[in-house]
């Protein structure tokens, strides 16, 4: 395959940002990045915020979401977008996979 493909294979690395959560980068380009985040249950994504755009699928497990003011839970198959600057974070109620999208790419993940 060409240098320039745009194709990425499993077996990224993997990192480990908080207890009990897993990200690994699935994909990614300068203007656009999927992640996948694994969690046990009760592990946590802290509150934070960037400046990407950020559309988040939920693929297994339950989790109870922060953005901005509002709270949420979401199950398998709910997807959702999270506006540049917003302050966001969950906790994971049951042990599941989000699939993460964002654009630009999060440099700081690689």
């Amino acid at each position: 395959m060409p240098a320039n493909n745009p194709i990425n294979s499993p077996g990224l690395p993997l990192a480990q940002p908080d207890q009990g959560v897993t990200r690994q980068v699935l994909a990614e380009l300068p203007e656009m990045m999927m992640v996948s985040f694994r969690f046990d249950t009760g592990a946590e994504g802290a509150l934070h915020s960037h400046p990407h755009v950020q559309s988040t699928h939920c693929r297994s497990g339950r989790f109870r979401f922060t953005l901005g003011s509002d709270t949420f839970d979401i199950k398998a198959g709910d997807s959702f977008l999270i506006p540049s600057g917003i302050e966001h974070g969950c906790v994971c109620l049951e042990a599941g996979e989000l699939i993460d999208c964002f654009t630009p790419r999060r440099d700081d993940f690689l």
